[in-house]
């Protein structure tokens, strides 16, 4: 859930600026072991009793070293040993090295009202006067009265 104070004025009247490196273009798979992965470090443990009866099929037909543990009776654990990708590698991504995009949008959380196209700046030194800018304008504004 997201905290925000409602603002005072309509959508129009804002500009949102974000640095933003989109998993699309600015990230690519990785392995376990490239992104440090809890599970590839110190392996982890599965309770069969949490499982659906496909969950725990695939669990057990992954291809993953493991031992199963009964704890007690409706307590079974499948213990799989460090070093192997967990269930989740195929989530994994890294950063390929591609700068952030620095975008300003005319609107806030609410939507653009005026359906304006969002800025790229080229340069982080760009955005930041354009922030900069921005700021002076309203403390300005605010100055007036």
């Amino acid at each position: 859930m997201v905290f925000r104070i409602e603002p005072q004025m309509g959508p129009e009247a804002y500009k949102t600026y974000a640095i933003v490196s989109p998993i699309s273009t600015h990230m690519r798979r990785a392995t376990c072991e490239e992104v440090g992965c809890e599970h590839y470090i110190n392996g982890w443990r599965v309770r069969v009793e949490n499982l659906t009866p496909q969950m725990l099929h695939d669990a057990r037909n992954s291809g993953r070293k493991y031992t199963e543990q009964q704890i007690a009776e409706g307590e079974t654990w499948l213990i799989y040993p460090a070093g192997q990708p967990c269930f989740k590698a195929a989530e994994h991504r890294a950063p390929i090295g591609r700068p952030p995009l620095y975008l300003v949008r005319d609107g806030d959380h609410r939507g653009n009202p005026r359906g304006t196209k969002a800025r790229l700046h080229q340069r982080a030194a760009d955005w930041v006067e354009d922030f900069a800018e921005h700021q002076q304008g309203l403390a300005d504004e605010i100055r007036k009265g």
